[in-house]
């Protein structure tokens, strides 16, 4: 999740895989022929461990750039994941952290997208706006991340706006044992459970492709107030692989129109 983007990466589940690999020697991420890649093995429309995310996608589309094969480290983003994979290095690069997370040194942006409306098509609602006053009546679902239900920023922003008692949070991370997680919000909008959510965009965009009923999406304004709606996503690295960080950024400057052509695909929306 853009703003919070952190939270989702670390889970017991694979602990004792990987604590077998914890005493690896560093290596020269930038001239290694393997690109080790820290991904959640089940994350769509991000990744999953049978390669169907977009993030696997542009993987395997940077690793043949770069003359490198990839080797995936799989763990649950959740918390403490970042620490325990990237910064520990059992891997070398992240393929989606939002460009202002401090923990990583993050390359170029390679796409912005916002967080979007989302509702069911047949009951023709154009919500673009969190001022329109039928937010206050209609079930509305959000995202909310972790045990603690920090607020994302549409729930700032709607409980900056006194809207709170008709509206249903959605955790970001959701129910592991799904497929994926995260995409109940998207379920309660398309089985009436709430009138409309709002999702970010990547994860709204890819399951609103292909379904029934048809789901519409209107991106938010870019900002309320002092709160952004939109968030640049970049690849994240070590601090210090500075020579990584400098090819990833030369691969996204040559690559961006294949880059975009893949995002596109997979319904990312880029407003």
């Amino acid at each position: 999740m853009a703003s919070r983007s952190s939270a989702r990466w670390g889970t017991a589940a694979v602990l004792g895989v990987l604590l077998s690999s914890a005493t690896v020697a560093r290596v020269d991420a930038a001239s290694s022929p393997t690109l080790r890649v820290c991904a959640d093995p089940n994350n769509l429309p991000f990744s999953d461990q049978a390669g169907r995310g977009f993030e696997n996608a542009l993987a395997q589309m940077l690793s043949r750039s770069l003359g490198q094969h990839v080797e995936y480290l799989w763990w649950a983003q959740r918390r403490g994941a970042l620490r325990n994979t990237l910064k520990a290095q059992l891997c070398d690069v992240v393929m989606g952290v939002p460009t202002t997370l401090g923990m990583v040194a993050a390359t170029k942006p390679y796409y912005r997208s916002s967080y979007v409306f989302v509702s069911r098509a047949e009951r023709g609602l154009d919500i673009g706006s969190f001022d329109d006053p039928r937010l206050r009546t209609l079930k509305v679902g959000v995202q909310v991340v972790g045990d603690d239900y920090a607020n994302t920023p549409p729930v700032h922003a709607l409980s900056a706006r006194g809207i709170s008692a008709n509206v249903r949070g959605y955790s970001v991370l959701g129910d592991y044992s799904e497929t994926p997680p995260a995409a109940t919000i998207l379920r309660a909008v398309q089985n009436g459970d709430v009138d409309i959510a709002i999702v970010w965009g990547p994860l709204a965009g890819y399951f609103a492709r292909d379904s029934q009923p048809k789901l519409r999406l209107v991106p938010t304004p870019e900002r309320d107030g002092n709160q952004p709606m939109r968030f640049a996503i970049s690849m994240g690295v070590r601090r210090g692989d500075d020579a990584l960080k400098a090819k990833l950024d030369q691969f996204i400057t040559t690559h961006q129109p294949a880059i975009d052509a893949l995002l596109t695909r997979f319904g990312v929306p880029r407003p």
